[in-house]
């Protein structure tokens, strides 16, 4: 009887744990963490219905030869840190020799942090080319009260971090749409990045573009050496809509024209939408909030819900 019990022991403590709700991002990422759970659930299971611990060894936790993997975690080492404005980083990952994450465009990726001992799961768009060598880079927000925020903040050169994927993404395909109008709030700027490079860096791809970015103040504008250099192709435009500012006096005045103070509001969106060149196809990331009143202006704007996709 003794040794039954030893051995329900021995298999319990080879039970894998269920995931806390901290532990999910919240994405919609395939495999979630829940079903990389079942599928361990499944496999201690079997195994254990016939009582063959050897069934267990292809349960890897984590990986290390920095291949991007969607169902298990790699290590990568951070390779440089930089404060974009007083909450948001940008953070920039080795890759081993000239590899490359090969993202599709918009992916997002899943970091895990342990912070007070829970383990926290977050997504985020890397900002750097899906085929950019030895390196991606990350745009990050810390919040004052964020669980991951208070991990992140900690991170230096050199430090090892765990991620997961890719996850999601928009399926662009050059020329597929006349104009894309991109309404992003903060860091929702992230996941328009790779494709706005892509159409620029694609001299066969004539798709417009109409960027609108979201940010409290002119200070807060992440990226802007790289957003002024983008508003210089011919078919690419940018916006900001800044909710905190009052006037435009004080602001360069290469950006005053380009620039709404305030929210962006129905009225507004009417007002862009009708500048747009060709009839857009809306690409929506922001806040839970953001992404629902953005969904809701377009349609009062004559814009259906099959020409948006929301990150």
């Amino acid at each position: 009887l003794q040794a039954m019990s030893d051995n329900e022991q021995d298999w319990l403590a080879l039970r894998p744990q269920e995931p806390s709700p901290s532990q999910c991002c919240g994405s919609g990422c395939k495999p979630c963490i829940y079903d990389v759970y079942e599928k361990e659930l499944a496999q201690w299971e079997r195994a254990k219905a016939m009582q063959d611990k050897s069934l267990l060894i292809g349960k890897k936790e984590q990986s290390s030869n920095s291949e991007l993997n969607p169902d298990t975690f790699t290590a990568f080492s951070v390779s440089s840190v930089e404060q974009l404005t007083e909450d948001t980083y940008q953070y920039k990952f080795e890759l081993p020799g000239n590899s490359s994450l090969r993202l599709s465009l918009g992916q997002h990726i899943v970091l895990r942090g342990v912070v007070n001992g829970l383990e926290v799961q977050r997504a985020y768009t890397p900002i750097s080319p899906g085929n950019a060598e030895g390196y991606f880079e990350v745009l990050i927000k810390c919040y004052e009260a964020g669980l991951m925020s208070q991990y992140i903040k900690t991170w230096k050169r050199g430090d090892v971090v765990f991620w997961r994927g890719p996850f999601g993404g928009f399926p662009y395909r050059p020329n597929q749409h006349g104009e894309l109008l991109m309404l992003a709030s903060g860091t929702g700027l992230a996941p328009m990045i790779p494709i706005l490079q892509s159409i620029a860096d694609d001299e066969e791809d004539e798709t417009f573009v109409t960027l609108v970015g979201c940010f409290p103040t002119f200070d807060k504008i992440y990226l802007k050496p790289l957003l002024q250099d983008l508003a210089r192709y011919w078919n690419i435009r940018v916006f900001y809509v800044l909710s905190q500012e009052t006037s435009l006096e004080k602001l360069p005045w290469s950006y005053q024209e380009n620039t709404y103070t305030g929210r962006l509001n129905e009225d507004l969106m009417k007002t862009i939408i009708s500048s747009c060149r060709r009839k857009p196809f809306v690409l929506i990331c922001g806040s839970s909030a953001f992404n629902e009143d953005m969904t809701r202006y377009l349609k009062a704007s004559g814009i259906e819900e099959d020409s948006c996709f929301v990150f």
